[in-house]
């Protein structure tokens, strides 16, 4: 059974969905960001109307929005959005962008929505519920050596300039079975069911990763940060895995 967190976290999602098929390939126009990362009307009213959603069922909760900020930091339950997350994506029209909406208590992060309304696919989570891909549980596979898995690497440039980590990255795409570049939520979606094996990325933000870790980890995975932490508020680079055993393999070869 759903909790109302969920229920609500969903009813946000079908909300950015309307949203964002009304501006899909519209030509919408682009700014850029003091962070130099692109914004469009698209991302703002995205947000507004999660926001909306989630805020007339919890106006105590907090609520974190690439867009549009931080409010009641004190809150015990925070929400965590990125309303376009793939914004470069969907202003070249290709469909690898998503929603993004995570809910934080504390300090820990218990529940995950990921909507990838144009590409056709969505996953979602709550701490000890499972995972669900489109509804149907979700598992992830049960490889644990690297000579049968299939590793995906998303953004890299900061562990490109390490030289131990970009050596033992190298490693590991001779060692697997496979390496693909997936990316964004779809790697993630894939080692949720079971379809993918390895994720490593080294430069992403808390709102990109916060609901597809809870996904992942009630799917039966492992998703940490490369020094092996937990997803937080400050996590920078990722390492999951479907098995404790490819997860430890990975972050040893990439040096920690």
């Amino acid at each position: 059974m759903q909790s109302q967190y969920l229920e609500t976290a969903l009813a946000a999602a079908r909300a950015a969905e309307t949203v964002v098929r009304r501006y899909w390939q519209q030509n919408v126009e682009i700014e850029i960001k003091e962070d130099a990362t692109p914004v469009t009307v698209a991302d703002v009213e995205t947000e507004k109307a999660i926001k909306a959603v989630i805020l007339d069922a919890f106006p105590d909760h907090g609520f974190y929005g690439e867009e549009t900020g931080k409010t009641r930091p004190e809150a015990e339950f925070t929400w965590l959005v990125d309303p376009i997350d793939g914004t470069k994506s969907f202003v070249r029209e290709y469909p690898f962008f998503s929603t993004q909406i995570a809910l934080m208590q504390g300090d820990e992060i218990i529940l995950g929505v990921s909507s990838a309304p144009v590409f056709g696919e969505y996953a979602y989570a709550e701490k000890g519920g499972g995972a669900f891909f489109k509804d149907r549980a979700a598992r992830v596979s049960q490889i644990d050596t690297l000579a049968d898995a299939t590793l995906s690497v998303g953004n890299l440039a900061t562990l490109a300039k390490q030289p131990v980590g970009w050596a033992g990255l190298a490693t590991l795409v001779a060692e697997v079975n496979r390496t693909r570049g997936y990316g964004d939520f779809y790697h993630y979606h894939l080692l949720a069911r079971g379809a993918i094996d390895l994720i490593v990325e080294s430069d992403v933000n808390v709102l990109d990763i916060a609901a597809l870790s809870v996904i992942v980890q009630e799917a039966g995975g492992v998703f940490t940060d490369l020094e092996g932490n937990g997803v937080g508020l400050d996590t920078t680079t990722v390492c999951a895995a479907a098995t404790p055993e490819l997860h430890q393999i990975a972050r040893k070869r990439l040096g920690y």
